[in-house]
């Protein structure tokens, strides 16, 4: 327990430096030091590692409650962010995926319950459940950088004297180009998830799967829409954002969605 929280607390300020380094030299729009940076997070990351994993692996299986869901998402949303950052001109989006990783870990630290049925998994399903997890923080950035793409037209499209997101994302198109391989990455991750789910199902409304899967399956099909029209008919601007924030809100709904109404409103493991 004490270990635990020893844990916790230096992942916090791993991340809360990174943060206020970050966000320095964002205001002040000098050079940081990637090195630098990538030591802290990646030193943040790995203490979030450690403290989940005392949470979730447990003598009788992995314990999946949505608050450790919600802790482990958070963490690997950062870990794709600083990876991406590593060579694509995004440092940016870990300003806002290093606050979601604080939350979430202390989101997963506090809140979640020990008391949880804890089943013992097949490696087939525990991989369906990586996969959907890693699926949902690839494109919990996509939407991120859809909304950052909106604000940034927007401000084009008014002609404002003070263009703030103009001045600090970089160019549209290539913020465009990064949503697409963002979305095309979650999507592939996405499509292996349900395979791989949909091959493992032994009782379909025993194990409360319908809603989850309904979801899962409209966002699925919504991202393959708009993949199509961006290599068909050039999608882009108003259109993706759109696409790509209605896709993102069925896999939520599915996603955590379900899963806080079983456990937590009607208290079913």
């Amino acid at each position: 327990m004490l270990l635990n929280v020893a844990l916790t607390v230096m992942a916090c300020v791993a991340y809360v430096v990174a943060f206020l380094y970050l966000l320095k030299h964002f205001l002040q729009k000098s050079q940081l030091n990637p090195f630098l940076l990538w030591s802290v997070l990646f030193s943040g990351l790995i203490l979030h590692g450690l403290v989940l994993s005392m949470n979730m692996i447990q003598p009788q299986g992995i314990d999946y409650d949505v608050f450790n869901l919600i802790s482990f998402t958070s963490g690997l949303l950062l870990l794709l962010g600083t990876c991406f950052s590593m060579y694509r001109p995004v440092v940016f989006m870990n300003l806002i995926a290093t606050p979601v990783a604080l939350i979430g870990l202390l989101l997963g630290e506090l809140l979640h319950s020990p008391t949880q049925v804890i089943r013992q998994q097949g490696f087939a399903i525990d991989g369906h459940i990586i996969l959907s997890l890693s699926a949902y923080a690839v494109l919990s950035m996509a939407t991120i950088h859809a909304i950052l793409i909106w604000l940034q037209n927007r401000e084009l499209k008014k002609k404002q004297a003070k263009r703030l997101w103009v001045n600090i994302l970089p160019s549209l198109q290539t913020m465009e180009s990064l949503l697409f391989d963002l979305i095309l990455i979650g999507f592939i991750l996405l499509t292996a998830a349900l395979t791989v789910g949909f091959c493992n199902i032994e009782n379909f409304f025993g194990q409360h799967l319908a809603h989850k899967t309904v979801f899962s399956v409209m966002s699925w099909l919504i991202y393959l829409g708009l993949l199509v029209g961006r290599w068909q008919f050039g999608w882009r601007g108003n259109k993706a954002i759109r696409f790509s924030l209605i896709g993102f809100g069925f896999l939520a709904l599915g996603f955590i969605g379900t899963q806080f109404v079983l456990q937590v409103i009607l208290m079913r493991a």
